[in-house]
């Protein structure tokens, strides 16, 4: 097979290389698509690395077609897939523990089924697991609301029956996550979200960007609110007001997916696919792509999400 490796220089390189041979209970998985994440950039930074059992280049999700699968196993060969993984996606063939390993839900495309896993497992995992949950009334911030995962976390705290509260980095962006469903958007280059959130203290926030402003926008939570960071793009240093955090008993969450274990994921994943296959089948929920790449224009493709001009997820073929 062939992936898009990193030399030692951190440059890619589309390298021919063994076959992954299937260990037991692994799946082994044609790749069609597969989504750049953020944490692709950082692993091409250097500063992300895979988890030593996993390939040590990018790809967090893929879909494509089953070619082993374990006996007795819920996938078979031939079946369309999309897989969560540790890294290692940008190949034309993975090796994925069954348990990390979903069919394509019924109608989707497999560019559209390999935009699902990495970041809906990351919504999931955060805003119902770690947040305990959302409800109607509830108030929910997010961040960076255009990205891949920014779309979803709307999409889902919505579904969840609660107001959205988003920024973003323009007008164009602000429009597009309206339209999919947030309530207040915010224009962050234009407007200070500061008083917004005084206005509408929220329940729960999702923070991928951290930064010096976080600590002051952390003390406006409602009162039991759940703040969960997921990463630190605007940096990892803010003055915290912890007395206004023990008196509000508000949770300060730090969370990542990809460290996570095998069977973590895939209670993760199984969760999935029973609250959410059917909605993306039926259209209700969205994968929202913003452009597609062949696999030899994948620095073009970071290239978008470097400067910040995707509504949505960038994909790459193979």
């Amino acid at each position: 097979m062939y992936a898009m490796t990193l030399d030692r220089n951190l440059d890619f390189e589309w390298k021919e290389l063994p076959d992954p041979v299937c260990k037991a209970g692994e799946v082994l998985i044609k790749v069609h698509a597969a989504a750049v994440n953020r944490a692709d950039l950082m692993q091409k930074d250097g500063c992300y690395a895979s988890p030593p059992e996993w390939p040590q280049w990018c790809g967090l999700e893929a879909a494509g077609v089953v070619l082993e699968a374990p006996e007795n196993c819920h996938v078979k060969a031939g079946d369309k897939v999309c897989a969560l993984l540790g890294g290692g996606g940008y190949s034309e063939i993975v090796a994925v523990p069954a348990g990390m390993v979903l069919p394509v839900p019924e109608g989707l495309t497999m560019e559209e089924a390999a935009a699902i896993p990495e970041v809906w497992a990351t919504v999931y995992l955060n805003l119902q697991l770690e947040a305990g949950g959302l409800k109607a009334g509830d108030i929910f911030y997010v961040q960076a609301a255009a990205s891949g995962v920014g779309l979803a976390a709307v999409q889902f705290a919505k579904m969840k029956g609660a107001k959205v509260i988003a920024s973003v980095g323009s007008d164009e962006k602000a429009e597009f996550v309206k339209k999919s469903g947030a309530d207040i958007v915010v224009n962050y280059h234009k407007e200070d979200i500061t008083p917004v959130l005084a206005a509408n203290p929220p329940s729960v926030a999702l923070d991928c960007v951290g930064g010096a402003k976080m600590g002051g926008h952390l003390k406006l939570m409602a009162f039991g609110g759940r703040w969960i960071m997921i990463a630190t793009l605007a940096g990892g240093k803010t003055e915290l007001d912890l007395e206004n955090i023990w008196r509000k008993r508000i949770k300060l969450i730090g969370s990542t997916l990809r460290s996570r274990t095998p069977e973590e994921k895939s209670a993760v994943l199984q969760a999935l696919k029973t609250e959410l296959w059917q909605k993306f089948s039926e259209r209700k929920l969205h994968t929202n792509i913003h452009a597609v790449f062949p696999i030899a224009e994948v620095e073009a493709a970071h290239a978008v999400l470097r400067r910040a001009e995707n509504t949505g997820k960038v994909i790459l073929t193979f």
